[in-house]
């Protein structure tokens, strides 16, 4: 027992110091590493596999709704970023530029890629030239570039990646569907994959995606009552058609500029899922992105075939799970507590006497329950349900705490004082963006969305909650990642 408390005393409580325990997590739990760059981290091989099982997700519903994959350069040059002066002045402060070639100063500098728009949309004027064209619907799986200048695993950090997809269109009516299809995609993917519940709405003005017509989004809280938002799709409306000369011939034969969206999930996600669901003794996982969902642990394992009857356990197993069995020459308390750590959905216990008396024990790792089950053929039918049931009550539980951490707030008093206490504040809000800035000045707390469950609220002889003027949105604030 004294070495399995040892073992958990590393990772930092998270009602005592959340920053310091999301970071011990991610490190002991061996997600990831730093590297000598900066802002810049070292995707371990378990990081690595949550990065690809949600691109696998992801890659398979964007190729079903006839989404192709395309790379593009990592360099962006100087004057094509120039063309869009909204977007770049959007990113001109994360912007990394490259001034020489060897040992030659570039005669045009080169951006490393915040994001490739600009590049997209310079291929999309070469390949557009008629209706016949359309739609164009590209994704490219990448790594991009911002100088962030506060990072965090995950969360924020200079080099990250990402999917980014970029369309084109013939109407607007065609880019809002696009764009509303994309973002409910990521929704069901956060909720039914990563067990992660979701406030879908647009961003307001002042935040939305530099260039786009609307940005919506996909906001969450984490376990300390901060927001995250999770992931965006942007309606870019015929902006970046116009910007960069992208033009096709209608039915008619009439010029016209195409209307374009853009839309991605980062590595950000996976920081999401660590601050939403793990605990004091390290990661918790749901099963439907765990890369190994099971962990057979056999006890006295140099007891004679205690060993063979965890391989045979496994064979039975990894037909319909990612299974592992667990036999290094550790003591069962260590691996007990490393299986916590690492955030295994399920954990098998077997030793002698489990096996001669014909059962193992289960234990989840989200509540830490053992359950005793028979040894039989009904075995893989009992672990894929306490798995179902796993991941069910994991998306709940977070659902949970997130309603209970929304308040709603009408006057400034009553904002001020949920806001402190963390957790999403509705509020009735004109839109000014002045009071968007007072309030961020005064609290650190931003607008999150305009949630679509809120879109048809009558607000008549409602007033903006700090400055009396009569109130247009119900307006989700909270401070945030």
């Amino acid at each position: 027992m004294a070495k399995k408390q040892g073992f958990v005393k590393q990772i930092t409580s998270r009602d005592e110091d959340f920053t310091q325990w999301y970071t011990d997590v991610c490190l002991k739990a061996e997600l990831c590493d730093y590297s000598s760059v900066k802002g810049s981290m070292v995707v371990r091989p378990t990081g690595t596999a949550l990065w690809e099982g949600i691109k696998t997700i992801v890659d398979t519903r964007l190729k079903e709704t006839g989404h192709e994959n395309v790379m593009m350069p990592l360099l962006v040059p100087e004057h094509l970023l120039l063309k869009e002066a909204e977007h770049v002045e959007g990113f001109a402060p994360e912007v990394a530029w490259v001034t020489m070639g060897g040992e030659s100063e570039l005669s045009e500098r080169l951006a490393i890629r915040p994001t490739s728009e600009v590049m997209f949309c310079e291929h999309f004027k070469k390949i557009i030239h008629s209706h016949r064209d359309l739609p164009v619907k590209y994704n490219q799986w990448a790594n991009v570039m911002r100088w962030e200048k506060n990072t965090r695993p995950f969360l924020r950090t200079t080099e990250f990646f990402w999917q980014e997809g970029h369309t084109c269109h013939m109407t607007h009516e065609e880019a809002e569907d696009e764009a509303l299809m994309i973002l409910d995609m990521y929704a069901d993917v956060c909720e039914n994959i990563l067990a992660i519940p979701v406030v879908t709405g647009v961003k307001s003005e002042s935040e939305k995606f530099a260039g786009a017509e609307k940005t919506y989004t996909n906001e969450t809280l984490m376990y300390d009552g901060k927001a995250l938002q999770i992931n965006t799709s942007h309606h870019l409306g015929d902006h970046f058609g116009k910007a960069f000369d992208i033009t096709y011939a209608d039915k008619e034969g009439k010029e016209q500029f195409v209307y374009t969206t853009s839309w991605g999930i980062t590595t950000r996600a996976i920081g999401g899922m660590i601050m939403v669901h793990s605990d004091d003794r390290g990661l918790v996982l749901p099963p439907r992105i765990a890369p190994t969902q099971v962990l057979i642990i056999p006890i006295a394992q140099h007891k004679e075939g205690v060993l063979d009857k965890a391989y045979e356990l496994r064979d039975m197993l990894k037909e319909t799970v990612t299974i592992k069995v667990d036999d290094s020459d550790k003591q069962p308390g260590w691996k007990f507590s490393e299986a916590e750590m690492k955030g295994y959905p399920v954990r098998i216990e077997m030793g002698p006497k489990d096996i001669e008396a014909g059962h193992v024990v289960l234990v989840r790792r989200d509540t830490l329950e053992k359950i005793t089950v028979p040894l039989n053929d009904e075995l893989p039918t009992v672990v894929n349900e306490l798995l179902n049931t796993i991941q069910a009550d994991m998306l709940e539980k977070a659902r949970v705490r997130q309603i209970d951490k929304t308040r709603i707030a009408t006057t400034k008093e009553e904002f001020l004082e949920r806001i402190e206490e963390g957790g999403f504040v509705v509020a009735p809000w004109s839109g000014d963006p002045r009071v968007e800035e007072e309030v961020k000045e005064l609290t650190g707390a931003t607008t999150r969305c305009w949630s679509f469950e809120h879109q048809h609220d009558d607000l008549t002889g409602i007033k903006d909650f700090w400055n009396g003027d009569d109130a247009k949105y119900m307006m989700h604030w909270a401070k945030a990642y």
